[in-house]
């Protein structure tokens, strides 16, 4: 009698938790008839006992109090705007892929009433940027992220394509040896960040062109001060470089744009009523370039000379 009774409570949980919201109540008649349709006979007496036992171990049933009492579940894990925002997230990600989205949603749905899961079929319109086909790239950041939380190194084998879009392994396919200090998201990507064997320097790497990535039992190169906020600033698009110290002459109406950039404590002087300097630690590459490119000679470099150098170059290809 014990297991049938066990048996009924969570029949009566789950008929609750996907079929009722607020808006779309179930009355006893409702429950009695889902229980005759498992196979359970009982009254509308063992009804009202059985919910008033969901509510003692803390699920919010709500009552609506009339001739015939109905019921729904009130307080869920997640309220149904949340569950939008956690879809649209899923949806618009490119780090997922579609078949993945898709398998996400319906985890999502299953969290709500089957209602509120109709609501959760929507349709947001991404810039033209194809979503991925890896499947592999979930299992690869869950390696990455389990070795940065116990300090040990992993190897992986990285790849690039061919003017043909054929995808080959880099160097006839050597594996890096890699200590990962941080997953970063920008422009859409996963990059790691961590120490290179390979390059005996602090490098990164884009997950989705990672392979066969395998934890060892080396534990990690030690890096101290590493900073990963700090990193994305100093480091544009995520494009590698060596880092530089950089003064830009700059119109006062930039200065907002340069502490979005670099920060509060990014070091500034006043050059003149009109104008300020800023000395700023950066990787000078192609998209600090084109940083520079967008302000239309509002920020402009003043030294070092080889970085003033590869901006004159580098405008000289437009």
């Amino acid at each position: 009698m014990r297991g049938e009774s066990q048996i009924r409570i969570l029949h009566l949980f789950q008929f609750l938790y996907r079929n009722t919201d607020e808006m779309n109540p179930a009355s006893v008649a409702d429950i009695l008839r889902f229980w005759e349709l498992q196979g359970i006979c009982s009254e509308r007496k063992q009804v009202y006992k059985d919910i008033a036992l969901l509510q003692d171990f803390g699920v919010d049933v709500i009552r609506i109090k009339s001739t015939q009492n109905h019921y729904f579940i009130g307080n869920r894990l997640f309220e149904l705007p949340e569950l939008k925002l956690l879809v649209d997230a899923v949806e618009s990600s490119r780090f997922i892929t579609s078949k993945k989205s898709g398998d996400l949603i319906r985890k999502l749905g299953q969290l709500t009433s089957n209602t509120q899961a109709e609501q959760l079929d929507r349709h947001i319109y991404m810039d033209g940027m194809p979503k991925p086909s890896n499947e592999a790239i979930y299992y690869i950041v869950d390696t990455i992220q389990s070795s940065i939380q116990s300090n040990q190194q992993i190897s992986f084998q990285y790849y690039e394509y061919l003017p043909t879009k054929e995808k080959v392994l880099k160097h006839q396919g050597y594996r890096y040896q890699f200590t990962p200090y941080a997953l970063i998201w920008n422009r859409d990507h996963y990059y790691v960040v961590g120490w290179s064997e390979k390059h005996m320097k602090l490098s990164q790497f884009r997950v989705d062109r990672m392979t066969s990535v395998e934890m060892m039992d080396q534990p990690g190169h030690q890096l101290l001060g590493f900073e990963p906020a700090e990193y994305v600033q100093k480091v544009f698009g995520m494009y590698p470089d060596d880092l530089q110290m950089v003064t830009l002459f700059c119109e006062n109406d930039v200065m907002r744009s340069i502490i979005a950039r670099f920060g509060e404590g990014v070091r500034t002087e006043v050059v003149d009523d009109d104008h300020f300097q800023a000395i700023v630690e950066v990787a000078p590459s192609p998209p600090f370039f084109g940083w520079i490119f967008t302000f239309a000679g509002k920020i402009r470099i003043l030294k070092p000379d080889n970085v003033l150098e590869e901006m004159r170059q580098m405008a000289s290809w437009l």
